[in-house]
């Protein structure tokens, strides 16, 4: 499978022209979106331990399961990094049911038409500054071009709810993991493919295969992803 991303939503990575005569300092770019790849992964883990652990005392995806899904499906996340530091992100993958089960927490499915947002997270550095809202809508308008792509989902707690309604999520029910008290609202997002935009999408090259689905163990009494919670807000 051949995916390419998609401009103004994923900017490839410049190098600097040199000018005859002198050489010009190289330097990152001040804003980037990219996808993830296994060599973010720490980053990504740092930044989900500080949101998560105070508030839930867990985190959404553990270090081996960040690895696990940006080795299975990278193009399905999408990284916001200023001056080459990450700063946010948002980690999918594919799913092939119409609601969520304890599966798709730890499963990819290839041939699976809805996108699964596991996590988004910034940095406490980069929060109350939009960053969030912003990451969603690119990563959004991301998923338009990919042909694949029908719909994105989440689950969250009620509080939650508007948050992603002003994202153009809706509600689509309770969802049907729970943990101890604790309940939980699926939403959707239907994702609408662009034929222009993916005409025009030619700037990077994504994976061309997606490795099997590989399950990284059941989780029954806990809530792998304290999903979106309260750190989320930015």
């Amino acid at each position: 499978m051949s995916l390419v991303g998609a401009l103004p939503f994923l900017k490839p990575r410049l190098s600097p022209s040199v000018s005859p005569g002198r050489q010009r300092r190289h330097t990152l770019p001040a804003s980037e979106f990219r996808p993830l790849n296994t060599q973010d992964a720490i980053s990504v883990f740092e930044i989900e331990k500080e949101a998560f652990i105070s508030v839930s005392g867990d985190c959404p995806l553990h270090l081996d399961e960040v690895r696990h899904f940006l080795t299975l499906c990278p193009e399905l996340s999408m990284g916001w990094f200023e001056e080459g530091r990450l700063v946010a992100f948002i980690i999918g993958s594919l799913w092939d049911q119409d609601r969520l089960t304890l599966d798709a927490l730890t499963l990819h499915k290839p041939k699976g038409s809805t996108v699964h947002i596991h996590v988004l997270a910034v940095h406490r550095t980069f929060r109350q500054q939009g960053k969030g809202p912003i990451l969603m809508w690119r990563y959004l308008q991301y998923l338009r071009c990919l042909p694949y792509v029908r719909r994105a989902v989440l689950m969250c707690e009620d509080f939650l709810v508007p948050f992603y309604q002003k994202s153009g999520f809706k509600v689509q029910g309770r969802c049907s993991i729970t943990v101890a008290s604790l309940t939980f609202t699926e939403m959707q997002y239907p994702v609408r493919g662009h034929a222009l935009m993916r005409r025009n999408s030619e700037a990077i090259g994504f994976p061309q295969t997606v490795p099997s689905p590989s399950p990284l163990g059941t989780k029954t009494e806990k809530y792998k992803l304290f999903q979106l919670s309260t750190a989320l807000w930015t």
